[in-house]
């Protein structure tokens, strides 16, 4: 039985557009607006024209882009937009989003494969957003004897986790940092050592022989390999003297740690493989030995979210390498600057001119540091991810031995460097470096 595919007709397509526009003017007018007006009451409005900018005149000025620039740039220094945009959720959300589409082509094109394909018509572009509408769509299955609350909690707690570890990773200078605490390096290890606690008790509380086996795994996995972990970090801390991580980067301008401490980075690289349970580390989620381990239970957006935690998890490992060793946002001059006459001026645009008060919009030196920044962190994910492609599962008995035996003495051998490093004069208080 053969069917007719329906005739394109210009009228129904029309018709179309325009009953998505006006549904779209509607819900900006009734939703749109009034949200807009309510948030500019809790927003620091700046001065403009010698007059506090009140909420009122501020939806009147929309149309006047030279009081459009000081707006945002509040908006932007709020600490909401840090949180929710830049440096914080939104946008190690997004780049743990491309990493999961990159990672999955990178795999296909390793082992001669198409990979995603057919959502989104240049290279499967739309798969994870079909891959999120599933998941959303899905059907969320309790086990009958899991112990509930915990089981419901459990990727909650692990998203919100991996979302405190991310806050205090700084992005670029200036204080683009959600949470700049005076110990960051200690804050960061005492968020890492949630993740095996959560771990055991998701996999506890499915009731269930395949995630209790993945939980122990992971148990011992994460707690012999979070020793090196912090042992690699303290030739950084000797050289540079301080726990702050913003402090760590502006202590790399000149050079980066990881040309004087290259065993450290290793160290740290190979235990943050292991944390984050990325092959050859993956006997938690072992699937041809315990189907998926701690996670075989988790259905529909539960098992997304404990997805989505652990890509964010792996960005803030990413870019906590990239702090420590490789120089944070630090890098060469690629945005030219804004001319001070132009600044002072502004720019003429037809009828009107904008005028730059201050600084511009988006400050030249910040677009370096983020440029710089992201690159470097890409650079990270990419090694992180490469080993999947071209390395095995290594049993058991010979990841603990690695971790509590090889790293931990390689640790050791990387503060001893920075000890001499340090007592030699070359780096630290009075160097000659």
């Amino acid at each position: 039985m053969s069917t007719i595919a329906p005739k394109f007709r210009l009228s129904y397509f029309l018709k179309s557009l325009t009953d998505n526009v006006f549904w779209a003017v509607t819900l900006l007018t009734l939703i749109g607006l009034p949200f807009i007006q309510v948030l500019l009451f809790y927003l620091e409005l700046p001065v403009i024209g010698g007059r506090l900018l009140d909420p009122y005149l501020a939806l009147t000025i929309l149309a006047d882009p030279s009081r459009q620039v000081p707006l945002i740039k509040s908006l932007m220094q709020t600490e909401f937009f840090k949180i929710a945009a830049f440096p914080g959720f939104g946008f190690a959300a997004l780049l743990a989003a491309g990493t999961i589409f990159v990672e999955r082509k990178m795999l296909a094109k390793l082992q001669l494969r198409v990979g995603p394909f057919y959502c989104g018509k240049i290279e499967g572009i739309l798969q994870l957003m079909s891959d999120g509408i599933k998941l959303l769509s899905k059907e969320i299955i309790i086990p009958a004897k899991a112990d509930k609350p915990i089981f419901w909690a459990a990727p909650v707690l692990f998203v919100a986790t991996a979302a405190a570890f991310v806050s205090l990773i700084p992005a670029a200078r200036g204080g683009w940092v959600v949470a700049d605490a005076d110990v960051g390096l200690l804050a960061v290890f005492a968020i890492i050592g949630f993740f095996p606690v959560i771990t055991v008790l998701s996999a506890w509380s499915a009731n269930s022989k395949f995630p209790f086996i993945g939980g122990i795994r992971a148990l011992h996995q994460m707690v012999s390999f979070e020793i090196p972990l912090i042992l690699s970090v303290l030739g950084v801390v000797i050289l540079t003297g301080t726990l702050n991580l913003t402090e760590i980067v502006e202590s790399q301008y000149s050079y980066w740690w990881i040309v004087f401490l290259p065993i450290g980075a290793i160290v740290f690289f190979i235990a943050m493989l292991a944390e984050l349970e990325r092959i050859p580390f993956d006997l938690p989620e072992a699937e041809s030995e315990i189907v998926a381990g701690w996670l075989t239970e988790f259905s529909g957006m539960m098992y997304g979210l404990v997805q989505l935690g652990s890509y964010l998890k792996l960005y803030a490992f990413a870019a906590l390498f990239t702090v420590l060793f490789l120089g944070g946002w630090s890098g060469p001059n690629i945005w030219p600057p804004f001319p001070e006459e132009i600044i002072e001026k502004g720019i003429v645009m037809g009828p009107i001119t904008v005028h730059l008060p201050g600084l511009p919009l988006l400050d030249q030196q910040m677009l370096n540091d983020v440029l710089w920044f992201v690159i470097k962190v890409a650079g990270v994910i990419f090694f992180i991810l490469l080993p999947r492609g071209v390395f095995p599962r290594i049993r058991i008995d010979l990841l603990l031995h690695i971790g509590w035996y090889k790293l931990i003495g390689l640790a050791f051998v990387n503060i001893f460097i920075a000890l001499a490093l340090v007592y030699a004069g070359v780096l630290g208080p009075g160097g000659i470096l």
